[in-house]
């Protein structure tokens, strides 16, 4: 049965209701890193991921009326375009932010705030901030409430709506026109986990682009008086009834709704791969430290997994020699052997000719995937455990726990200052390091603002 009221019009109360002057300082810090966050791996994607050319390329070519900034190349696009162009990048080195619970709120958020604040013109740092706010709580009040699933993609399901009740927050949408916004968006609701299971594909690391597309064309034509669904969430053929099966937390999602803005528990990685690999890279990294291990010394690498990282070990021949950047960051065993013979996990072990180092490979062919059902993904990120056996007969164990960027480990802004310093010096074109240096600190203290959008200016010289 259908509410009488629809989820969609309580979500579009909240949104427009959304002050700077409401956000807890939690709020205000999550919502200031994860726009410095995203902004930087997106001018790193663009230096370092060959994909992305064609997608400037298609972009540069549509032309348009030139409102919003194509991030890392230069130019200006359509906001619309420029939106999906920076939202393709986002996500682009799996180097972005998540949820605790994973899947990625800001990758679709920042770039449309930003593609829609650049066309407005004088959207304040406070705007913007309580936009992206009011978005990442959304996303999280919304993927905390429904199950897990091992066949939709969480982040473009979902994703699609939080950035377009970001994009209305921008756009200074009435609650009617919110509502259509949400109701719009829900067109571009969609996107299956084989971006994960399948290998060979660019597109793993460009799908955030559609949806950061599909929210600011939502939110547009709301804006231009265009009617969307006005039962989009909780309809006879809603998004939980279709995509969940009705099974979701209608009254924990809406629990201290405009009182309590949940995005300072999202958290920012320290490696450029999936979340789910976090905790073996981590746990390879300590074994190999504390126990003085050499790759000669290994004979075998077990990573025991759940229900869905078993998914990034198989087919196990691809995954320990990945075809694409893509691939790689999506591959246990890769990860586990970048791990294990570099001492590390950086930028550089994921592109290009990394991909054939024949050290790495060959410590891939040592890793076997063991499952184990007590990692599988029921709640928070899962962590896994990993074995390593020596020749000599040794065996040595940990759970990838207490993993750095986790809950227990969170990064402040000095590893993000650092983090975002580097990736912008990768970018296709490289903004000036006094450049990067004003944007860390203008991103910092974006409250003070009037125009959020000089953050993109000053990287442009």
């Amino acid at each position: 049965m259908t509410p009488p009221t629809d989820l969609s019009h309580e979500f579009a109360e909240f949104i427009i209701n959304t002050r700077f002057e409401d956000l807890s300082p939690d709020a205000v810090d999550g919502a200031k890193k994860s726009i410095l966050d995203t902004i930087g791996v997106i001018l790193a994607a663009t230096g370092v991921e060959p994909a992305v050319k064609a997608v400037n390329a298609l972009i540069t070519e549509a032309g348009g009326t030139p409102e919003s900034s194509l991030m890392g190349f230069g130019g200006r696009a359509p906001a619309v375009w420029a939106a999906f162009h920076n939202g393709a990048m986002a996500h682009c080195l799996d180097f972005d932010d998540h949820a605790p619970e994973g899947h990625h709120p800001s990758s679709s958020i920042v770039p449309a705030v930003f593609a829609l604040a650049e066309r407005r013109g004088g959207v304040s740092g406070k705007q913007l901030i309580a936009a992206v706010a009011a978005g990442q709580d959304m996303f999280l009040r919304m993927r905390r409430h429904v199950p897990s699933r091992l066949d939709w993609h969480l982040t473009t399901v979902l994703g699609v709506f939080s950035a377009a009740a970001s994009a209305a927050h921008v756009l200074g949408l009435t609650k009617e026109q919110t509502i259509s916004a949400l109701g719009i968006a829900g067109m571009q609701s969609c996107g299956t986990l084989e971006l994960a299971y399948g290998v060979g594909s660019d597109l793993r690391g460009m799908y955030a682009g559609f949806s950061t597309k599909g929210a600011v064309l939502a939110a547009l034509m709301a804006q231009k008086g265009i009617r969307g669904v006005q039962s989009m969430f909780e309809g006879k053929a809603g998004l939980f009834n279709v995509y969940f099966d009705n099974e979701y937390d209608r009254t924990g999602m809406i629990r201290d709704l405009g009182q309590h803005y949940h995005g300072g528990e999202i958290l920012y990685k320290p490696w450029p791969s999936c979340g789910a690999s976090h905790g073996f890279i981590h746990a390879t990294l300590e074994l190999m430290r504390e126990h003085q291990l050499k790759v000669a010394d290994i004979s075998e690498i077990r990573v025991n997994v759940g229900d869905f990282q078993k998914q990034l070990c198989e087919p196990i021949e691809s995954r320990r020699r990945p075809a694409t950047a893509a691939d790689a960051k999506f591959s246990i065993p890769y990860c586990v052997a970048v791990a294990a013979t570099n001492g590390s996990a950086k930028l550089t072990d994921f592109i290009g000719d990394a991909l054939a180092d024949p050290q790495v490979l060959a410590t891939a062919e040592k890793i076997t995937a063991v499952v184990d059902a007590q990692f599988n993904w029921a709640g928070k990120l899962p962590k896994g455990r990993l074995d390593i056996i020596t020749h000599d007969g040794r065996s040595f164990s940990r759970v990838g726990d207490n993993v750095p960027g986790d809950i227990e480990c969170p990064m402040d802004w000095t590893y993000l200052s650092a983090k975002f310093s580097e990736s912008a010096a990768l970018a296709a074109v490289k903004p000036a390091s006094d450049g990067v240096m004003s944007a860390i600190e203008m991103i910092q203290h974006l409250d003070r603002i009037d125009d959020a959008t000089l953050v993109l200016r000053v990287l442009e010289h």
